[in-house]
């Protein structure tokens, strides 16, 4: 796990070593462990590095002949390829085998071999070609952007922003996403002239240009397969236990964020099965009295498997204190409320250990939501596409103009998702996963867990797991109103203690209250900000605020805003975010 950057520029221009230094400062906090840079012809590497895997010599970037690789994530099954393809690998590392790899077979075979989280720049000098490959997922993020000369990458928006490579100038269609859905879609990111390169997707440039894009899917093709649920319980059992099993190769101590839920309970189960020490589990709570409180289904579940437990309880105060550093870990921003019990899950876990398993994706791979329900129904059958409403919709006369196109995205992916043969569940299990997963769920995790050098890994979210999973009949992921069949099947097999169909009771996070409490000094205060000033209606965001608790549509719509009025004074503005909410808006 680490940052990573470069430049590949046109043939004869030497990449500048301060800009590259510059995009590593601006990554820091993704690799405190070591930095290395790479100069050769017209491409410039940099690496800053987390050590999790072959601590002593794993040391990046990598060489092999005239091949160089630098990497962010993780290649969980590099001991069976080295092994497989009898390899010779001067290190230890994860990331060395896929080096070989592409010497040997090139970059298609190399992409289709790996499992894990990843985004690589590989830099061939017999070729003159530069390769930036992203994990097919979206697990790790990676950003390109045009510049003088050629074309600039790195592991967030921010090195770009920073090094002066790209000024940062918002695109109108993202921030009208951002508001309403809280993430923004497609290749293109909230800035002008940067855009991300896709979940699966493999660039190749040549001579400071692109010159070849692929991409691997992240899901097999083709609608369900018949089988029984006894033949999938097998099939599903085997596929988590070598995920989990991979997830967990690591030269440092690692545990799990443990909510009272489905998903991160199977992770513990299955961890615990394969683990002979007690697993280290992490859980939030939140101070407000009637808060969705997960922390009893967790100490159950905790005990359950004998883990070793630790629960911590964000308070308004923190919340207050914290917020504009956790809003400006986001710098492709996802306003989603649960980055707040995020980054402080991450600083506490960073304590006791350096990586940490997860539940991402369970939802998405075996149909949990409640708008997948409703999907599944035609629309005289009272059926509804998910999203079809967004945050602003329910709130009037806020916005100076109503957000016209916000949905765009949306549309685009359930377009390219609806394939030949899928079921309505399949398609929009696929559309989340093209777009809500990895902009984010997972942009979530990475921001808030890197943002303390810690490493978040998400072992749903493997070839082998939607292998088992994507293709299963509807009835085995959603069965009499109840979501998520088969994976609650195996819960009451291999963890009956966590009550695996009781009712889904759903992640909340109390922002509405917190902002009602203190609405009419908040409110104000975001309306006066530039990038608030900008979309919405002074009066009126102060009214929000101030009827925000006990109203989800207002507290949701008045969220938004306070997110992105903080985010924008980061990011666009440029500003101190280094103070309390208080001090940071009204400074």
């Amino acid at each position: 796990m680490c940052g990573i950057a470069g430049l590949a520029l046109k043939q004869g221009l030497t990449p500048d070593r301060k800009i590259l230094h510059a995009m590593l400062a601006a990554l820091a906090h993704r690799g405190p462990d070591g930095q290395g840079v790479h100069v050769a012809d017209n491409v410039g590497l940099a690496h800053n590095r987390l050590a999790i895997i072959d601590l002593a010599t794993g040391d990046q970037p990598l060489f092999a002949g005239p091949s160089t690789l630098v990497a962010n994530g993780e290649v969980y099954n590099y001991i069976e390829l080295r092994e497989a393809h009898a390899l010779v690998c001067a290190t230890g590392s994860d990331c060395e085998p896929p080096l070989h790899l592409y010497r040997r077979d090139g970059v298609a075979a190399m992409a289709q071999a790996m499992r894990g989280m990843y985004a690589m720049a590989l830099h061939d000098r017999a070729t003159r070609r530069l390769v930036l490959t992203r994990d097919p997922f979206g697990i790790k993020p990676m950003y390109i952007a045009e510049v003088a000369g050629g074309i600039a990458f790195a592991s967030e928006p921010q090195a770009l922003l920073a090094a002066g490579l790209v000024q940062p100038v918002v695109r109108a269609e993202a921030r009208d996403e951002l508001l309403q859905l809280q993430f923004t879609t497609g290749a293109e990111t909230i800035f002008a002239g940067i855009s991300r390169i896709l979940p699966g997707e493999t660039v190749v440039i040549a001579d400071g240009a692109i010159v070849e894009r692929h991409r691997r899917a992240a899901l097999p093709e083709g609608g369900p397969v018949a089988v029984t649920e006894e033949e999938a319980l097998s099939r599903l059992d085997a596929a988590f236990e070598d995920s989990v099993r991979l997830h967990q190769r690591a030269d440092v101590p690692y545990g799990l964020f443990l909510s009272g839920g489905i998903d991160s309970g199977a992770v513990l189960a299955m961890m615990a099965r394969l683990n002979s020490q007690p697993v280290r589990a992490f859980t939030a709570s939140f101070d407000v009295p009637g808060a969705a409180d997960e922390r009893a289904a967790a100490e159950a579940a905790a005990k359950a498997h004998g883990a070793r437990h630790t629960t911590i309880t964000v308070t308004e105060a923190e919340v207050w204190r914290e917020l504009p550093k956790i809003v400006a870990a986001m710098d492709d921003p996802a306003a989603d409320y649960a980055i707040i019990p995020t980054w402080f899950l991450a600083r506490r876990a960073r304590q006791d250990v350096k990586v940490v398993l997860s539940g991402e994706g369970g939802d998405e791979l075996f149909g949990g939501y409640g708008r997948y329900r409703s999907a599944m129904r035609p629309w005289w059958l009272w059926g509804r596409r998910p999203r079809a409403t967004g945050a602003f919709d329910h709130v009037k006369d806020v916005l100076r103009d109503a957000p016209r196109t916000w949905r765009d995205g949306i549309t685009a992916a359930e377009a390219a998702t609806a394939l030949p043969g899928r079921t309505r569940l399949q398609a929009a299990q696929a559309a989340d996963i093209a777009d809500w997963l990895p902009n984010d769920l997972l942009a979530k995790l990475d921001r808030c867990l890197m943002a303390h050098a810690l490493e978040g890994r998400t072992p749903f979210l493997d070839p082998a797991v939607a292998e088992a999973a994507f293709r299963l009949p509807d009835s085995l992921k959603v069965r009499r109103r109840t979501g998520k069949w088969l994976l609650r099947a195996w819960m009451a097999r291999h963890a009956p203690a966590s009550k695996p169909f009781a009712p889904k009771q759903g992640f909340t996070v109390p922002v509405a209250a917190w902002i009602g409490g203190v609405g009419d000094r908040l409110g104000p205060l975001v309306a006066a900000q530039p990038g608030v000033a900008e979309v919405a209606k002074p009066d009126r965001v102060a009214a929000l605020f101030r009827n925000a608790a006990g109203d989800k549509h207002r507290g949701f719509a008045a969220w938004h805003l306070l997110f992105y009025a903080l985010w924008h004074r980061a990011h666009v503005e440029r500003r101190d975010v280094s103070g309390d909410v208080w001090q940071v808006l009204g400074g």
